[in-house]
């Protein structure tokens, strides 16, 4: 008798999928992870992505316009700040709250282009798998 490959050995492609489970699973535990104040202000940024997640949009750009992701994050700091989001004890009094506003302005953009990355690869893993046809 012939040795066969059970079903699942035969076609393998299942588990490319599991990558894509187990990182999506990592990169939630690194945003866990995260300090108080970015996990104050991830709720924001996710908000903001999801609204530009869509085709056509500026962050699926070979290269997003840098000005207008800066306007994005300049937009998050003001909508934090209007919701108070931090106590003005976090914050410390007179020249000290100018050099945490520009602490906290650099974390929202730091933050901002890391999600629109985390996007950008979900965004080409999508097209590649669904649409391309031959790139499995």
């Amino acid at each position: 008798m012939e040795n066969k490959l059970p079903y699942y050995m035969s076609y393998p492609m299942p588990l490319i999928y599991d990558d894509e489970r187990r990182e999506r699973m990592d990169f939630e535990y690194m945003k866990s992870m995260y300090p108080e104040a970015a996990k104050k202000l991830l709720p924001y940024i996710e908000d903001e992505c999801d609204r530009m997640e869509f085709d056509g949009s500026m962050i699926y750009d070979e290269y997003p316009d840098r000005l207008q992701l800066m306007l994005v994050g300049k937009r998050l700091f003001d909508r934090a700040k209007k919701d108070q989001i931090f106590l003005e004890t976090e914050w410390g009094e007179g020249g000290k709250k100018d050099r945490e506003d520009g602490w906290l302005r650099d974390l929202i953009q730091v933050m901002l282009y890391q999600e629109v990355y985390k996007r950008r690869c979900d965004y080409r893993k999508h097209c590649r798998k669904y649409y391309s046809g031959v790139q499995l």
